[in-house]
């Protein structure tokens, strides 16, 4: 249990930004703190939980680090729309659903869908990562409703993905409803936050296999 908090504590302390650290060397901090414990958590199936919890830590850690860095760089660069954080040795995107989807459709916008072909060319750039697609709503109408469109919402980026190149073996799509706000809905503004579809890039067997011999 105490190591399960001090886990909690130091990264914490990573994330909240400590200026002595770059982001590789926080990536290798997260991992050696207990990742995956922490993963566990922040909430199952968050993208949060599912980046740190993936972390391997260590040098290999670092490794994987500064290739994320790079892809981070280059999906900032490729879709200017979203917001791109690094999160431990991986990737969060989020898309705010107003502008990809119309009001309570699952059908990608064609202004946004350049975009999104921006992103699928720097996934098939970085072929050893796998991408998790998350759906989610505010609160407004019924569960079931914000649930289903979640859903068609998630697995429409996954296929506009899969139809631009990108491996379907690589993408797991979540859908969540209503169920995990970033913020209270208690405003428009923070409504149209918690509308989104999020994505974690993490890296595969491979990337760490590669990262623990160095290569």
């Amino acid at each position: 249990m105490k190591k399960f908090i001090l886990s909690i504590v130091v990264v914490s302390m990573i994330l909240s930004g400590c200026k002595t650290m770059n982001k590789q060397q926080k990536g290798t901090a997260v991992g050696a703190a207990g990742g995956a414990l922490v993963g566990a958590a922040v909430g199952k199936g968050s993208i949060w939980g599912i980046l740190i919890g993936a972390a391997v830590g260590g040098a290999a850690g670092n490794i994987i680090g500064k290739k994320m860095d790079n892809q981070a760089k280059e999906l900032k660069q490729a879709i200017p729309t979203a917001q791109v954080e690094r999160v431990g040795e991986g990737i969060n995107v989020t898309f705010e659903s107003g502008l990809m989807f119309k009001i309570n459709s699952a059908d990608i916008s064609d202004t946004y869908k350049a975009d999104l072909k921006g992103a699928a060319d720097v996934f098939k750039k970085y072929a050893e990562t796998n991408i998790v697609i998350e759906g989610h709503t505010d609160d407004s109408g019924a569960d079931g409703f914000n649930m289903t469109l979640s859903e068609k919402r998630a697995k429409a980026v996954e296929a506009f993905l899969a139809s631009n190149g990108v491996d379907t073996a690589r993408m797991d799509s979540k859908w969540y409803g209503e169920t995990q706000p970033k913020y209270p809905n208690d405003t428009e503004e923070n409504r149209q936050k918690n509308r989104r579809v999020e994505l974690g890039v993490v890296a595969n067997d491979k990337m760490k296999q590669d990262a623990k011999e160095n290569k």
